[in-house]
């Protein structure tokens, strides 16, 4: 994992896995081997209530990428936690940190990243363009993006 301000401060410490704490996020790094990262993804679903597992890959070969790419980049948080264990690949999720700056952290293999439920952040991929991912959700509906500025369904009634 690379992590670090976006877009620093003159003077402005580095950026620390206690900033990513102060948001409530969860980093860990895991081995790849399945035998191995499974029993700690169990504990992860045990204490969090985290009910489904999956994988999701992305690859420069995937049909329409640049449009599934696309619904993630501009600000948005999700009403339940975002979890990603990193198997293959890179990516980078930008978090926004207690003070709103841009904390960016590029997540790569063995790398389980949790952003948590109403936090604004963005996803995107690195030049690579490729991640495979195990993602856990507390129900089977996953998560929907709420984008920051958006006009939320309470707004609208």
């Amino acid at each position: 994992m690379k992590l670090e301000w976006l877009e620093p401060a003159a003077g402005q410490v580095p950026c620390t896995l206690d900033d990513l704490r102060a948001v409530g996020a969860l980093y860990e790094s895991l081995p790849v081997d399945p035998q191995a990262y499974q029993p700690p993804l169990d504990r992860l679903k045990a204490e969090r209530g985290y009910v489904e597992q999956d994988i999701i890959e992305l690859a420069p070969d995937t049909p329409n990428l640049e449009a599934l790419c696309a619904k993630f980049i501009d600000e948005h948080l999700h009403t339940d936690d975002e979890v990603r264990y990193v198997l293959e690949g890179e990516g980078i999720f930008d978090l926004r940190s207690v003070d709103d700056q841009w904390m960016r952290v590029t997540v790569e293999q063995g790398d389980l990243l949790v952003v948590p439920a109403n936090l604004h952040h963005r996803f995107m991929l690195t030049a690579r363009k490729q991640i495979r991912c195990v993602r856990l959700f507390k129900d089977s509906a996953g998560w929907v993006p709420h984008y920051r500025g958006a006009a939320t369904p309470e707004d609208l009634q």
